[in-house]
């Protein structure tokens, strides 16, 4: 027997509901005034419950690992909405309660049944994070009904009867591969970077729980999509097994106390006091009003849910996609060249750009590779005989009339094509000169941004990806340079952006923009 089918519109089975039912019958609030007392569900952590387990109406008790419509779930909400509670009433169930899928009973409702060995983990980036989840489940269990069912809890590991355990793991020491683990919390994912492990982390344990047929939840503020978080992948991902439930609401005037309460009252839903919930919106509005003052867009991502990017960030993310024209450029074409050259650590890349606007990264070689080297990729340090190669067929396959080059690193090869193609093309543009950088920066944010521009580019990824990470270093007199948003975020083609074009520009107001006729002697 399967599925009884839906007694209303939209109703789709679930072991939400059961779920639900076990941790308000389990679970107890973990700290503060009511600490011990029972745990109880919101409408909105009901709804989530709901669709985090919902199943497929077709699912087989023997085909339990394909019964779930989700593969694993994101919950998006603001700072102390409630996220880690939880969490930790979900671990709790998933340890202990009916959260597997057991078929069908005679009326046609989904049955659970728990783990055997659950294998349990928090994950986050570092201690403190995990520690945010893990110290909320200790006392949940301690101070209720748990304490019978779950007796042996620890400072670094919570051991489940029948030899499960819940352990709390972070990307410095990672989930090692292979771990069959159960079920995992990957808490606050806004701040799992490339840079930090968040992504290795979070890859390795969706292997692992690919494995046993378990899931994960995601839980996470909104993010700074100039980042590329493990939250902000999740939620652009294509795909359409994992459950997104992110609660936005319209944008607010943050010097406007009417319209913030109203952003404020749809982002905390029904965990707001006026709603029968524990979080005072007056204070939180002190708290984003004081945030503001010097970061508004971390005021918006923590309090309102949104998703803003910082506001020292260089180019806005949509701005520059908006930009995006595939175009063919042909060999012999009059262009520019911005090269930014690193040794062992930043990337080593070229940009070029016509002199109608066009921007793109050239291609070279036999396998015609972007002009773009990853020093890890090349034994931990640039690859410059592969470098001078690709400048060389550039300025054999194109007509360069300027390439402006960041030289420090590559001052010996920097010389050596000036020497090669001429002082007047390829010219030593140093980019810590803070008037003349802020200038070609801001001469490229106006073309991208300015309404009437017919400026363009080849959507470029990693492009993309280092315009997005690169932020405004204030300078005196108002201006300001380039800077990383942490140091394992790189902006180099985006210093390459900048220089093409300041390049192109230099190259426009000298008339270079057509190729010289050449002067024919007749006898």
């Amino acid at each position: 027997m399967g599925w009884r089918g839906p007694e209303r519109p939209g109703e789709f089975p679930t072991l939400g509901w059961l779920v639900g039912e076990w941790i308000e019958a389990h679970c107890v609030v973990p700290d503060g005034d009511d600490i011990g007392q029972p745990y109880l569900l919101t409408d909105e952590m009901w709804t989530y419950l709901a669709w985090h387990y919902r199943l497929r109406a077709e699912a087989t008790e023997d085909g339990w690992r394909s019964a779930w419509q989700y593969r694993r779930s994101q919950l998006v909400r603001p700072q102390k909405w409630g996220k880690g509670p939880l969490t930790c009433a979900m671990v709790c169930a998933e340890a202990a309660g009916p959260v597997r899928f057991a078929g069908w009973d005679a009326t046609g409702e989904p049955v659970g049944r728990p783990w055997e060995t659950p294998w349990i983990q928090i994950a986050a980036t570092s201690e403190d994070q995990t520690d945010n989840v893990y110290r909320a489940l200790v006392p949940m269990i301690d101070e209720g009904p748990l304490a019978d069912l779950i007796p042996d809890t620890g400072e670094t590991r919570i051991n489940v009867p029948g030899g499960g355990r819940i352990e709390p793991v972070t990307s410095s020491g990672r989930a090692r591969l292979g771990q069959r683990i159960t079920f995992a919390v990957q808490d606050e994912t806004h701040s799992w970077l490339d840079g930090n492990g968040g992504w290795r982390l979070a890859e390795t344990q969706r292997r692992n729980l690919s494995g046993t047929g378990g899931r994960a939840v995601e839980t996470t503020n909104a993010w700074d999509p100039s980042e590329q978080s493990v939250a902000q992948r999740t939620a652009e991902a294509a795909v359409r097994d994992v459950y997104r439930d992110h609660r936005v609401p319209p944008p607010a005037s943050l010097a406007n106390k009417r319209e913030r309460h109203k952003a404020l009252r749809i982002a905390y839903g029904d965990s707001a006091v006026s709603a029968g919930g524990w979080v005072d919106l007056d204070r939180i509005d002190g708290e984003l009003v004081e945030i503001a003052e010097k970061d508004p867009a971390q005021a918006e991502r923590f309090y309102m849910n949104r998703i803003v990017a910082g506001t020292a960030g260089f180019i806005e993310r949509d701005h520059w996609a908006a930009r995006l024209a595939l175009e063919e450029v042909p060999d012999g074409a009059r262009i520019t060249l911005g090269f930014d050259g690193s040794d062992v650590d930043d990337w080593t890349a070229i940009r070029a750009e016509t002199l109608d606007g066009y921007q793109f990264t050239p291609a070279y070689g036999p396998d015609r590779r972007p002009t773009a080297w990853n020093p890890a990729e090349w034994d931990g340090q640039a690859p410059r005989l592969e470098v001078d190669a690709a400048v060389e067929e550039l300025m054999a396959r194109y007509d360069v009339v300027r390439m402006y080059c960041d030289p420090p690193y590559w001052d010996s090869e920097v010389d050596g094509w000036s020497a090669r193609y001429g002082d007047r093309v390829v010219v030593d543009w140093y980019t810590n000169r803070v008037r003349q950088m802020h200038e070609a920066c801001q001469r490229l944010i106006t073309d991208v941004t300015k309404r009437d521009s017919t400026w363009r580019h080849d959507g470029c990824e990693l492009t993309a990806q280092h315009v997005a990470n690169a932020r405004k270093a204030a300078r005196p007199a108002g201006r300001y340079v380039l800077r990383k948003a942490s140091p394992a975020q790189k902006i180099d083609l985006a210093v390459c952006s900048v220089l093409a074009h300041e390049a192109a520009m230099d190259a426009t107001a000298a008339g270079l923009t057509k190729k010289r006729r050449r002067r024919v002697a007749g006898f």
